[in-house]
């Protein structure tokens, strides 16, 4: 079992976890439609990658109609 031979100091402890934050993703713009998206991903809002059409985008469905 470890067992540590001293008391790690917050500071030293702290130190050591300075470089544990996430970083932001770097977003890029999509070829079709402008809006940003995450790289190498299909775009959230064309459904498009590569200059091609992957995920068919329904138009936008009024709720109000199909509940009646």
């Amino acid at each position: 079992m470890a067992v540590q031979q001293n008391k790690v100091s917050k500071s030293r402890r702290n130190n050591r976890r300075a470089h544990d934050a996430l970083v932001a993703g770097n977003p890029n713009e999509c070829p079709s439609c402008g809006e940003l998206k995450r790289p190498h991903h299909v775009c959230p809002s064309c459904g498009h990658y590569a200059d091609r059409e992957v995920v068919a985008m329904a138009d936008e469905i009024d709720l109000d109609e199909d509940a009646a």
